[in-house]
């Protein structure tokens, strides 16, 4: 049966992470560290850890800085302060060589990662990720979608409907007045604010390892982006999982798994 650890790792900076270790009986067969998107939280990896630890790996999930129980205003909120966040739980529990698998904002700590400290990475998989940018109307369309959520949310159920998943719900946290988010609107626009101003393809073209972007039917990416991907890495993996938006492992949680099991056989 599998063991569930939770804790809490701090960084050099002062930041608090919470994480879970899902450890299977025995030996692993592979480890995987998965890595959540912005304004999200580890929770919403449940479905997957639990499929993936069925199958004898190891499974680590975390809480980015700024998100869910890790500190909340973190010092800085940089692409290189959450990529050191991942090295710094990747060596604090032995994880490597290890699978990254983020989902947005953490598929693009996970892409950085891969290019800067290759020695710890067995192999890459992107959901709804990439190096594309800049984006300058991204911090403004990321204000307006936070300011549109009615906070507080009178019940859950509410939230569950207005959010569009149970597991985006999980992360609000109940107050006398209602359900609140548990992030500062300010550190979430900050988080983003890079990708504004920058493009990664070359980081993304260092890249080694075997590696596998996954893009959702119905997902955010920009058209020509995963074409573009394979043109600078023509041995990548590239898949479509239908009926997905951009939150793939809620949407075609099951889909998601075979396209995982496949790859990493």
């Amino acid at each position: 049966m599998t063991r569930t650890r939770s804790e809490t790792l701090t960084t050099p900076d002062g930041t608090h992470l919470a994480h879970r270790d899902h450890h299977p009986p025995g030996e692993p067969t592979a480890t995987f560290l998965l890595l959540h998107g912005l304004a999200g939280h580890q929770g919403e990896w449940d479905t997957l850890a639990a499929q993936l630890s069925a199958d004898g790996h190891r499974v680590v999930t975390y809480d980015a800085r700024g998100h869910g129980a890790s500190t909340r205003t973190p010092a800085t909120t940089t692409r290189a302060a959450h990529v050191q966040d991942a090295i710094a739980l990747i060596e604090e529990l032995d994880l490597a060589p290890v699978t990254l698998l983020g989902q947005s904002l953490g598929g693009h700590t996970a892409l950085l990662l891969a290019a800067a400290h290759p020695h710890l990475v067995k192999s890459l998989i992107l959901i709804e990720a990439g190096p594309a940018g800049p984006s300058p109307d991204l911090p403004a369309q990321i204000a307006t979608w936070l300011d549109s959520w009615p906070i507080p949310f009178k019940s859950f159920d509410e939230a569950e409907a207005f959010l569009g998943h149970e597991a985006w719900a999980r992360s609000l946290e109940k107050r006398e007045d209602g359900w609140h988010p548990r992030w500062d609107r300010t550190t979430i626009i900050e988080t983003i604010a890079e990708l504004a101003t920058t493009a990664y393809w070359p980081e993304w073209s260092r890249i080694t390892c075997p590696t596998l972007l996954i893009q959702g039917e119905h997902g955010t990416m920009r058209p020509d982006e995963p074409a573009e991907m394979l043109t600078h890495r023509p041995h990548a993996h590239h898949t479509r999982i239908p009926d997905a938006a951009h939150d793939v492992h809620l949407d075609q949680p099951d889909r998601l798994y075979e396209a995982i099991r496949t790859f990493i056989a």
